[in-house]
């Protein structure tokens, strides 16, 4: 095979969280975050792995602008992954990891095909999308895996989640930050570690040492959508007390000024949770309307706090959440606000 037929991971240039290892492999972490390449032929194969031998991950692509289906990455793989095409002729691919940070990095040695070339996105505003296992696309799709049975990433599916949905049909970019079970003071069934403690980690692991470079993306928009497992009872066995509206505005205003202190030109965006119905709800929303007044007092030159409340849901998903066909209607919800704040 000569050069033009192998492409090496420091040649791809990826969107979201990774990291380039000693080994110079590429390491996707975040959800969803995805890189592209063009390739002449039938077939390409992607050379993927993971760190833990006995576990597995999913990647997902579009070939040629069209969703395809997510691909399991085995820990103990010895063969590539071969994408085939339908005709011969020239092709693009985009491959996105469909699970999150915390389910661990996959890694990317190489990938090989006729005439492969690396290609970059269009430019185009980003959006950053910060949330829980909702912004993830968690438990979202069991079509291989149903709900209750095999293991919690088997059923994510970040490309169809409503970060990435909306991005497409408004021609954004985007990188999620996600995390399932997070929260902005307390998280599903503990007090911690949360976003505002974990965010400047590239893996979101509080105890990680890899500081993320908030220079690698500029998003125009900041989206954040934390309060769902805030207000989460927990498991019923663990301790919990009562939601403490005060608690979570402060440490909520608190994380806004540290998103703000990395994206100084960005607008923010407050979303409420499609989850929360009735009472919590409404306080939800007033705790939202809280932050924002205070952080708009806070900064009085900037963009004010842009601010949306979901219409209540009864998420089809697994273990509660939305599934794939829900986060199509969560977007379409959202497009026309952020199509206002682009």
């Amino acid at each position: 095979m000569d050069k033009t037929n192998i492409l090496p991971a420091t040649a791809l240039q990826p969107y979201g969280r990774f990291i380039l290892n000693n080994e110079q492999n590429l390491e996707l972490i975040s959800s969803a975050v995805h890189f592209g390449f063009s390739f002449e032929g039938s077939e390409a194969s992607i050379y993927a792995s993971i760190p833990d031998a006995e576990g597995h991950s999913y990647l997902q692509y579009e070939l040629d602008g069209e969703y395809q289906e997510r691909v399991k990455v085995s820990g103990n793989s010895q063969e590539p992954i071969v994408i085939k095409a339908p005709t011969d002729g020239e092709h693009t691919l985009w491959v996105y990891k469909a699970t999150e940070a915390h389910t661990g990095p996959i890694v990317i040695e190489k990938v090989t095909g006729e005439n492969i070339k690396s290609i970059q996105k269009p430019a185009a505003p980003i959006i950053e999308f910060i949330g829980n296992s909702i912004t993830c696309g968690a438990a979202a799709d069991p079509s291989e895996v149903a709900c209750g049975t095999g293991e919690y990433h088997d059923q994510h599916n970040a490309y169809m989640a409503y970060g990435p949905r909306v991005a497409r049909a408004l021609d954004a970019n985007f990188v999620l930050s996600c995390v399932s079970g997070i929260g902005a003071y307390r998280n599903w069934n503990s007090n911690g570690p949360t976003m505002p403690q974990v965010y400047e980690k590239t893996d979101f692991q509080e105890n990680s040492a890899q500081q993320w470079d908030f220079g690698t993306f500029t998003p125009e928009v900041v989206s954040i959508a934390l309060g769902t497992n805030d207000f989460s009872n927990g498991d019923g066995i663990k301790e919990r007390l009562p939601f403490d509206s005060a608690s979570f505005v402060s440490s909520y205003i608190n994380f806004v000024k540290l998103v703000k202190s990395k994206y100084p030109e960005a607008q923010i965006a407050l979303l409420s949770s499609p989850m929360q119905n009735g009472d919590s709800r409404t306080k939800l929303k007033n705790c939202l309307t809280a932050i924002k007044e205070e952080v708009d007092a806070a900064y009085p030159s900037d963009k004010p706090v842009a601010i949306h409340i979901f219409q209540p849901m009864q998420a089809r998903g697994c273990t509660g959440h939305p599934n794939v066909e829900d986060h199509a209607i969560l977007a379409e919800e959202l497009v026309p606000f952020f199509k206002q704040l682009l």
